[in-house]
């Protein structure tokens, strides 16, 4: 019996996806820094909000992964911002861990949640799932065309 090709989830981050890292905490980005590097993606980092935010606009993200404890304005702050003019996925990585921080962060936008402290597996496996479903947004709806009127 042949071998079954990967799954292409798990072959999601090893495309190449460039990630915007938003992230005041030297530790947790040194450690993510290395994890998403050995994943194969291509890594911008930020350390404050409005760092993130121009980061966000000139790299044009596969993903954003984004805590809302920043220095200089709250992550809700960013996220709202970022919806004014994108739709790249967001995951929100925060100590905050009410229900009620998690429900804003959605509400403004966010695509997933995680609580710190995390579980590197789970955080990978909400990225991924993010860009497929990313993915698949732009294979169903399609690149946007543009004409010249006559």
């Amino acid at each position: 019996m042949a071998e079954q090709p990967a799954s292409s989830d798990a072959s999601v981050l090893s495309r190449k996806a460039t990630v915007v890292l938003i992230e005041d905490e030297p530790e947790i980005r040194r450690f993510l820094r290395a994890t998403l590097l050995a994943e194969g993606c291509r890594l911008f980092e930020a350390t404050t909000g409005e760092e993130g935010l121009r980061e966000a606009e000139v790299r044009q993200p596969d993903i954003i992964v984004l805590d809302l404890g920043l220095p200089d304005m709250d992550g809700l702050d960013v996220i709202q911002r970022l919806r004014q003019w994108t739709g790249v996925p967001i995951v929100v990585l925060s100590a905050r861990g009410q229900e009620h921080d998690k429900i804003a962060a959605l509400d403004a936008g966010a695509d997933d949640y995680v609580s710190k402290p995390f579980g590197v597996g789970e955080l990978l496996a909400r990225i991924r799932v993010s860009l497929r479903h990313a993915e698949r947004t732009v294979r169903e709806v399609g690149e946007p065309t543009f004409g010249v009127g006559d």
